[in-house]
């Protein structure tokens, strides 16, 4: 079984990639040959891996950890809906979701 995710890369392309409703979204999109650089692997130390959710997503994704909130804090192009994707596990819900990939920093 696999879940669908739209995902617009940094030139504003739109995608729709399937992948499997497990791990973290970053595995996902490190993957993509317009995906995120995920510097550190998913241990949310670098924000190598920042995103943005479609805001009606936003609310069916859990909350931001301090360390998340931390890292996002320091960031030029953080915004509102500003995730970072390592923090982000998939499941079968998830099916559908829509992000943009942030500028690099």
């Amino acid at each position: 079984m696999s879940i669908r995710l739209s995902v617009v890369d940094r030139n504003g392309g739109e995608h729709e990639v399937e992948t499997a409703p497990e791990g973290s979204l970053m595995e996902t999109l490190r993957e993509l040959d317009y995906g995120v650089s995920a510097i550190c692997g998913g241990m949310c130390s670098c924000a190598t891996c920042h995103v943005y959710i479609a805001p009606e997503w936003l609310a069916k994704l859990p909350d931001r950890q301090s360390d998340e909130g931390d890292l996002l804090a320091e960031l030029q192009f953080r915004q509102d809906n500003s995730r970072l994707s390592c923090q982000i596990q998939l499941k079968q819900e998830h099916d559908g979701l829509r992000l943009t990939l942030a500028p690099e920093e």
